[in-house]
């Protein structure tokens, strides 16, 4: 039989659908684990509402490893409109989730249950069992709690990380998600915001200690352009110098850095508001890091914003992992 290498992939967001539904395609076994610390938009009215895990993140990573249907896959993800006052805004798949995590006692049973209904090739696992709050210090010696609140305050941040709701005890992920670290052949990290997406997944102690643990290669993913009040004028080596300071070592293996230009004519500064400009390269800084660097054009232009090309970004994951066995 045929040996599928086990990938693993970490993170949220936007980033985390674009890598999982390129991979789909692949001959290889998927894990993906996804962020529960999303307190905005849909998910953080559910989250206050009825106290489950923020639903949206998994939603998206369950339609991009699913084998449903357009039309299926459509009314899965359908959001509401503003008109439609009791449901604006919602997402029909995260009402399913949460209502699901209610029947179930909890979102990881829950999302199990799913991936069988969604036919998802692969696996998805929220990174622990329970809603997760993000913190964050921000340079000037403030504070703050919330994801979205974090964002919104567009400041610099110097360090996060998780506590519970109530922060009665240390966050744990799951026993699924310790073991499929330690059994991936390759962990991909990002793309995604730095600090509110990435790093909530990996400030968990007992995750720190399987990615420490685990034979595979960490690859990460360089977001293409900074985000506004997260990584303002960051360089490439400044996003992998955040995570290794965040865990406390160097634990990147290898970046996937897009080469390509940006056109400064091409981007809409107010239709992606989030972004501030292409992020700058510092190989030096990379291999001072003990980081392999991967740099190419990864760059997709659509719509008038800069995103990865996901073929071009899946081809060579696929590559390290025939160059790595």
């Amino acid at each position: 039989m045929f040996h599928k290498p086990k990938v693993v992939v970490i993170g949220g967001g936007t980033g985390l659908p674009v890598v999982l539904s390129g991979l789909r395609d692949h001959n290889v076994d998927i894990t993906a684990v996804v962020t529960v610390a999303d307190d905005g938009g849909s998910s953080g009215i559910i989250r206050d509402y009825i106290n489950v895990v923020p639903p949206g993140d998994i939603r998206n990573a369950m339609a991009a490893l699913s084998e449903l249907s357009n039309l299926e896959l459509d009314i899965f993800q359908y959001r509401f409109k503003s008109s439609d006052r009791f449901f604006a805004g919602h997402a029909i798949g995260n009402l399913i989730i949460s209502a699901l995590s209610e029947m179930k006692g909890g979102i990881f049973e829950a999302v199990q249950e799913l991936t069988d209904l969604m036919k998802v090739n692969g696996r998805i696992y929220p990174v622990a069992n329970e809603p997760l709050v993000l913190n964050a210090e921000f340079t000037d010696g403030t504070q703050m709690a919330g994801e979205s609140e974090i964002t919104r305050a567009h400041k610099n941040i110097k360090r996060v990380w998780v506590t519970t709701d109530g922060d009665d005890h240390e966050p744990q992920a799951v026993p699924a998600v310790i073991d499929a670290i330690l059994e991936a052949e390759q962990v991909v990290i990002g793309p995604g915001s730095l600090f509110t997406s990435i790093l909530p997944n990996l400030m968990i102690k007992n995750v720190q200690a399987a990615l420490k643990a685990t034979k595979a290669e960490i690859i990460y993913i360089c977001n293409i352009m900074t985000q506004k009040g997260e990584t303002d004028g960051f360089t490439d080596a400044d996003h992998v110098r955040v995570l290794n300071y965040h865990l406390g070592y160097h634990f990147i293996d290898t970046i996937l850095v897009n080469s390509e230009r940006v056109p400064e004519d091409y981007i809409n500064f107010q239709e992606w508001n989030e972004i501030s400009s292409p992020v700058g390269h510092d190989f030096q800084g990379l291999r001072d890091q003990d980081c392999r660097v991967i740099s190419s054009n990864f760059l997709r232009l659509r719509d008038n914003g800069a995103f990865h090309n996901q073929n071009l970004i899946v081809d060579e994951l696929i590559n390290r992992l025939h160059d790595v066995h």
